[in-house]
């Protein structure tokens, strides 16, 4: 579990060029862009052989989502625009509602190959299979 490390709050800490960066979560305002950490739930359980990813999207469908292994970095992409086509209504005041949100994690073992997604009941589960360890190693022989 230790090469698990998800990677928004890393970038987070790499940027923070102050003392007082720490405060930025903390000072945001309700009514700014909605915290990626609030946006969707996400667990991340090692399976032994493979990684299991579970994303929280109720209310998402297919389309809607962008799922990305790069170098490792496991990204989940969401893009929803809420609106309702009615004709012949009158509106004084309509609501819509368009969100995204991205969330990611650092697996540094991930295979990129035999990876599957699967969208059942609001629960997007994504399967990562574990790639040797040894297959990144290079042995260098001393002259």
């Amino acid at each position: 579990m230790a090469g698990m490390i998800p990677y928004s709050n890393y970038e987070r800490a790499l940027r923070r060029q102050f003392p007082f960066d720490m405060f930025e979560d903390l000072l945001a305002s309700p009514l700014t862009a909605v915290n990626a950490n609030d946006a969707f739930k996400m667990d991340v359980e090692d399976a032994g052989d493979a990684y299991v990813i579970s994303a929280y999207l109720a209310g998402v469908s297919r389309d809607e989502i962008d799922v990305e292994l790069n170098e490792g970095r496991l990204s989940i992409s969401v893009n929803k625009n809420e609106t309702e086509e009615e004709s012949g209504k009158n509106y004084l005041h309509k609501e819509t509602r368009a969100w995204s949100a991205s969330r990611g994690v650092y697996l540094k073992d991930a295979a990129t190959e035999g990876l599957s997604a699967k969208l059942n009941d609001g629960v997007l589960t994504i399967n990562v299979p574990k790639q040797d360890a040894k297959a990144n190693v290079t042995k260098i022989s001393i002259d």
